[in-house]
């Protein structure tokens, strides 16, 4: 059974557009923000699917929301999880055009 294609479009939030993304492209590698429910093999799953491309190994990074002060009040912010996602030679995925 095939997975509904609006589930990849879930998974993928948007793609992180950083200094360290740009020097990571020039390793065949893209980073994305995805939900912190998402697992290796969905994001390798909606990757292939979205942009037509293989994949050839996703790593995750979980980064925990710091506590920060604002207007005197302490307030936490949000927990965010990102994909760095390995693409087999030949393929590439331009991340400025969208989808």
């Amino acid at each position: 059974m095939t997975t509904p294609k609006f589930k990849h479009y879930d998974t993928i939030i948007a793609p992180v557009i950083t200094e360290k993304a740009t020097i990571l492209s020039e390793k065949n590698q893209v980073l994305f923000r995805v939900p912190l429910t998402a697992t290796k093999n969905d994001v390798k799953e909606a990757v292939e699917t979205l942009f037509n491309v293989k994949v050839a190994a996703v790593n995750t990074l979980r980064h925990k929301g710091k506590t920060k002060m604002f207007r005197g009040v302490p307030g936490q912010r949000s927990d965010t999880k990102k994909a760095i996602v390995t693409l087999l030679a030949g393929y590439s995925i331009d991340v400025t055009t969208g989808l």
